[in-house]
């Protein structure tokens, strides 16, 4: 058969690589989308790795913590404590970051430009805002900061306040903004003691690294104060990063503690005082607290330490003392004995007692009165004994009665209140043992001969100072002892929703004669006997004075004594009970000649209510209420110091443009501020400053603080030139 002539034959059609030619064109373009594909990697990996890992580590975060602003910690009458205010972190990114590398190159090169033609006068003016560090310091951490490269090299060691970061934005380079600069700003809310180390020990501390509570009201609250924080992640949108909150967060409540600040400051200026004059002073403790509630008003614990002044040596809180010291309490503990012997009807107020030539053995053991050189005592009512302290006088009274029964005793003293744990959240709790017999019930296995009788008179049993000061609060109480109270309320908001009540341990200590007489007695050791110098002419003192040697090594023939007075006023209607312990090395120790002074002074000043030193001068050098300004932008200055009450001094003023100059040299003259009086009427503008500030100007007007969020303020509740109400809540808003 033919083949068909006619018949057209499909034409075979171009290939490439066996392939047709048009399917070789869509392979071209993928190898090119690939090849693409890994040259823009490659690029990323090496060429701007280091860019891209810093924008990473900057802001693509999935979970990130928004932290609840801790909350107040407030006197008994509304005055921010403790707060979270915030402080800024200076540091210097040396490296610019950019993915064009030839931006990169052209602002590094302006930058390292910059960095070495005015270095000088950058150096010059953060000393001039940090005079505690020298320019050639500030010069020589520049340089190494550049020479390792850092993205974040701390500029200053210390924290920043708001004015001195404001300063350095008005450096040479560093006004020139952060893109330019790489000046880097960072705040961070730190804990400060508004009043300095008023009650510090007892307000406690938070952990700077972490927030947490580290001791003291801050730890036993921390639930409360703390809050709880929220969190928020980060997208990018349309080129930009977006914060998107995820949980808001819960800021920590206010601590409305008991603590009055000026009946504080009293008792700290009075203790720190006597301390400087006793040579050989090493601890002062002092305690003011309410009778009727317990509240403690006033508690201080002073520690000698190595300081830079002219003495050589100052007294800090370091330790709680006055809570957590375990001490022999010495003859203040006589009253309590004294009161068991009653309270059982072996002996009256009027009891005779043979104190004998002022040395007696007791089971072979020396015990000897004060006045053993001169003969001793002789011949003393139960009333006398107790004036006079008299160590032989008590100790036969209780070794007669009690020693073949010293449980019996020792049950007596805890029905007092002696020596039982208060149960408060801090402190620790008082020894006083118990006589423990054998299995048979015949022989004593924690006790001796002599046990009984130096116990009764304040040895063989160590109390903080806290629980001594609560049994005689106790006494001043008809009988009624309270557990010391430190906070009275949680608020929110300036609101209270959680009152911490009145806790009353023992409704009775003693009966009522027994109490009767010993209220009787504790006058008379001031107005009689060796307390007198802790007497006041315009109301009366009662109280008894305290002397224990305080052992070394086991021994108790050094020189280390713990002296103290612990009593209330005024006697006839009891409202404060106080007292004062300072332990020392000294020859000469009393309890009535060195404690009762600084009793004396303490309840002189605290009855004459409105006469002692405000709260303002109160404040030590870390107080908020005298800010020092070192520099910065001279219009924002003064309306700062316009908000605050403050005004330029005219004779001083630089010219209107001051500011730091681009040489070594700085303005002679630096910026001076005068306090004048405030206008304490009218409510302050406090907007724009941080919250130090803030807070300072409106407690002169007596005004309660309430803070919220961190930075600087752009809102207050009342507003300025409103008529300044005593105790109103002021709340100002923070960002």
């Amino acid at each position: 058969m033919k083949e068909n002539k006619n018949i057209v034959k499909p034409r075979k059609g171009r290939r490439v690589m066996n392939m047709p030619f048009g399917m070789f064109i869509i392979f071209l373009i993928f190898v090119g989308i690939g090849l693409y594909i890994q040259r823009t990697a490659a690029m990323l990996a090496f060429t701007q790795r280091e860019y891209w890992e810093v924008v990473k580590s900057r802001f693509q975060k999935d979970s990130i913590t928004l932290p609840a602003t801790r909350g107040n910690i407030l006197s008994c009458d509304g005055r921010v404590m403790v707060a979270s205010l915030p402080e800024y972190r200076i540091a210097a990114d040396f490296v610019i970051i950019d993915k064009d590398s030839a931006q990169r190159v052209k602002w590094q090169a302006y930058r390292d430009s910059m960095w070495t033609t005015k270095l000088d006068s950058i150096a010059a003016g953060l000393a001039h805002i940090f005079p505690d560090m020298k320019k050639e310091w500030f010069r020589q951490r520049i340089q190494e900061g550049r020479r390792k490269g850092s993205h974040s090299w701390r500029l200053y060691p210390r924290a920043a306040t708001y004015l001195q970061m404001k300063a350095v934005q008005e450096l040479p380079l560093f006004r020139e903004g952060t893109r330019r600069s790489g000046l880097i700003c960072e705040s961070n809310a730190q804990r400060k003691k508004i009043f300095g180390s008023l009650a510090a020990r007892t307000l406690g501390d938070v952990y700077a690294d972490s927030n947490a509570a580290k001791a003291g009201l801050e730890l036993v609250y921390d639930s409360i104060l703390r809050g709880y924080d929220g969190f928020y992640h980060t997208e990018k949108v349309r080129s930009q990063w977006l914060r998107f909150v995820d949980q808001e967060p819960q800021n920590g409540h206010d601590l409305l503690t008991t603590i009055d600040i000026r009946m504080q400051d009293i008792a700290e200026k009075a203790l720190k005082d006597k301390l400087f004059e006793i040579e050989g002073a090493k601890i002062g403790v002092a305690i003011v607290m309410e009778v009727a509630t317990g509240d403690v008003k006033a508690i201080t614990s002073l520690s000698r330490t190595a300081s830079g002044n002219p003495r050589g040596y100052d007294f800090v809180e370091n330790q709680n003392h006055a809570l957590n010291a375990l001490w022999e309490p010495g003859s203040t503990f006589k009253t309590g004995s004294m009161m068991v012997a009653m309270e059982d009807g072996y002996i009256t107020p009027e009891t005779r007692v043979d104190c004998e030539h002022g040395v007696k053995l007791m089971y072979g053991r020396r015990m000897t009165d004060h006045n053993k050189n001169k003969g001793g005592y002789g011949e003393l009512t139960v009333t006398e004994i107790l004036g006079q302290s008299s160590n032989i006088g008590v100790s036969k009274v209780i070794d007669q009665y009690y020693h073949n029964q010293p449980e019996k005793y020792v049950q007596g003293l805890y029905n007092l209140g002696v020596g039982i744990p208060l149960g408060m959240p801090m402190g620790a709790d008082p020894r006083v043992r118990m006589p423990k017999k054998d299995t048979h019930g015949k022989q004593y296995l924690n006790w001796s001969n002599t046990a009984l009788a130096w116990m009764s008179i304040g040895y063989e049993s160590l109390l903080p100072p806290i629980s001594t000061l609560t049994f005689y609060n106790a006494i001043a109480n008809n009988g009624r002892m309270v557990r010391p109270r430190f906070v009275k309320a949680e608020l929110e908001d300036g609101r209270v929703v959680r009152e911490f009540p009145v806790h009353v341990i023992k409704e009775r200590i003693c009966s009522q004669k027994t109490l009767n007489n010993i209220r009787m007695i504790l006058e008379k050791v001031v107005s009689e006997g060796l307390g007198k110098k802790a007497g006041n002419r315009k109301f009366k003192v009662s109280g008894k004075t305290g002397t224990a040697q305080v052992a070394e090594n086991g021994s108790y023939a050094g020189r280390n004594y713990m002296v103290s007075f612990c009593g209330y006023f005024p006697s006839d209607a009891p409202k404060y009970s106080c007292i004062v312990c300072i332990y020392a090395h000294t020859a000469i120790p009393s309890g009535g000649g060195q404690c009762g002074p600084v009793f004396r002074r303490i309840s002189q000043l605290v009855m004459n209510d409105g006469e002692g030193r405000t709260p303002d001068e109160a404040s030590d050098s870390t107080s908020v209420f005298h800010p020092s300004v070192s520099s910065g932008d001279m219009n924002e200055t003064r309306r700062l110091m316009r908000h605050m009450g403050l005004s330029w001094n005219e004779a001083d003023k630089a010219p209107a443009d001051w500011g730091f100059v681009e040489e070594d040299t700085l303005p002679g003259r630096p910026l001076r501020m005068h306090t004048r009086k405030l206008n304490t009427d009218l409510i302050p503008d406090v907007r724009g400053m941080g919250a130090k500030d803030a807070v300072a100007a409106l407690q002169r007007c007596r005004q309660r603080v309430r803070l919220r969020g961190r930075g600087r303020v752009y809102e207050q509740s009342v507003p300025a030139g409103a008529k300044a109400v005593a105790g109103k809540t002021v709340t100002i808003s923070l960002r």
